[in-house]
């Protein structure tokens, strides 16, 4: 990540709006742009529904497959893409560039396999038919090849290149589902097909840039499964991580807002789209903190444990960790004032700029964007603080703060579901500030003892940690191998 941030400030050192602008979108994309995607071209179909007149049972049905596709992809590949990430970065360090081409391969094979069985079944009994369970599907398969993906383009720095994938996915994406409407195809199947499409156009592009940047072999796919052995705590925090996020979404298909839109399918639209609209506005700590925190905070961060290599003096020692730890206060200050200025702007704004979107806003709708906003505010605070434990490789921490996220967002939720629906979303909001507390805790609590977990927590001889994951692999590649 670090790398990704110091070529951004080179980007940031040019002068000129446009150029400013230019990397706050290389950033955005970078960060989160296949969710960011989806969020856009779901604003977009609610559009291109309402330019077209479209029947409300159709738009209703045609959010909740897109929905339903997004968040069980990014489940299945939420175990695995923090321990990918880890590994890609052990394999660069160690300048191992051939071994990172397989496990993107090797990763896909086994998340397609996982997920496309699991989200198979679902389809089949979900009421859908034969060509939209296919669409979906066929959605499905591509969202995981795209979310695994961007775990490793972290490394490339053609941002122009990613950047570019993005806005064609969007414009080919819109522009195809605006001519099959026009056309007066089937909107659900219609926009299902241009969405699919879309995301067809980021994936193979994306998975050219891999294939450009990284050595061909076909040796090591699934190596990396040993680290999810040594790294469970790390794999378990990005699960944690996805329930905490949207596991209130799932829920509030339960409450008494619910819309039953067909077979398996069930929405909340009073409270989803002003959800997924609140999620974006996360994205201001998202990028500030890949471009501040990780530019400013690195080089102190790295000078630090130098000197533990480098038998540096107690006092040099003493001295660069109060640097570094003074250095990351002031990066946690100004990126959580950033978010919530933010916050704060959307909320006194959003109610005259949502009347502006084809959306069906109302009172309830606003008091609901206005609390979810709030929430993903301090959502996105906690993140970045448990992304700081992962930069102390603190992964109990991580893994521990995470946990508890997940089950007070699934537990205040529920229990928000016995008042009144205008009270719906404080549950996910209690649960994000008690994610930040207990982030923010275990992170002053470790780096008071920053010298103890460097020197000796540490084992003193090699662990072999190979487990269940490993002898997978190796069985795996066995078979590969005699293909």
């Amino acid at each position: 990540m670090a790398g990704i941030g110091f070529e951004l400030k080179r980007l940031f050192h040019k002068k000129g709006v446009l150029n400013t602008t230019k990397a706050y979108g290389y950033a955005t994309v970078i960060c989160a742009g296949p969710m960011l995607l989806g969020v856009i071209l779901l604003l977009g179909i609610m559009a291109l529904c309402s330019l077209f007149n479209t029947a409300t049972h159709a738009r209703e049905l045609l959010i909740c497959m897109i929905t339903y596709t997004l968040l069980a992809s990014v489940t299945v590949t939420s175990f695995f893409s923090m321990v990918v990430t880890r590994y890609v970065a052990d394999m660069l360090f160690e300048e191992k560039n051939h071994a990172v081409l397989p496990c993107f391969w090797g990763s896909t094979v086994i998340m397609m396999a996982v997920g496309c069985v699991l989200y198979g079944i679902f389809l089949v009994f979900s009421g859908a038919t034969l060509v939209q369970g296919i669409l979906c599907f066929v959605l499905f398969g591509e969202l995981i090849i795209v979310w695994n993906a961007m775990s490793f383009l972290s490394a490339i720095k053609d941002y122009k290149g990613i950047f570019m994938s993005f806005l064609t996915s969007v414009a080919v994406s819109i522009m195809l589902g605006a001519l099959l409407l026009w056309l007066k195809f089937p909107v659900v199947e219609a926009l299902l097909f241009a969405v699919s499409v879309g995301y067809g156009v980021m994936l193979v592009w994306n998975v050219i840039l891999l294939h450009r940047y990284f050595p061909h072999t076909t040796l090591g796919a699934f190596t990396f499964l040993k680290w999810i052995d040594a790294f469970l705590p790390l794999a378990l925090s990005g699960l944690f991580m996805n329930i905490g996020m949207f596991s209130h979404l799932v829920i509030m298909w339960f409450s008494d807002i619910r819309v039953h839109v067909h077979g398996l399918f069930y929405g909340a639209p009073w409270h989803d789209v002003p959800a997924l609209l609140a999620f974006m506005t996360a994205l201001t700590t998202t990028v500030n903190f890949v471009v501040s925190v990780e530019v400013n905070f690195y080089p102190k961060y790295r000078n630090h444990y130098s000197l533990y290599n480098d038998k540096g003096t107690i006092k040099d020692i003493l001295q660069s960790e109060k640097e570094m730890l003074d250095t990351l206060k002031t990066e946690i200050f100004y990126t959580s004032l950033k978010q919530l200025l933010f916050t704060a702007a959307c909320i006194a704004l959003g109610g005259y700029l949502l009347d502006l979107l084809p959306l069906g806003f109302n009172e309830i709708m606003r008091g609901y964007f206005r609390t979810l906003c709030v929430a993903y505010g301090l959502y996105a605070i906690g993140n970045m603080l448990m992304l700081i434990l992962l930069y102390f490789t603190d992964y109990k921490g991580a893994c521990v703060t995470t946990a508890i996220f997940a089950v007070f967002t699934v537990i205040l939720t529920i229990i928000s579901l016995l008042f009144s629906n205008v009270y719906y979303g404080f549950g996910f909001l209690t649960a994000a500030m008690i994610f930040v507390v207990a982030t923010a805790l275990r992170l002053d609590y470790f780096t008071k003892k920053l010298p103890y977990y460097i020197l000796s927590v540490q084992p003193l001889v090699a662990e072999d940690r190979s487990g269940l994951f490993a002898r997978l692999g190796v069985f795996l590649e066995e078979r590969f191998e005699k293909r």
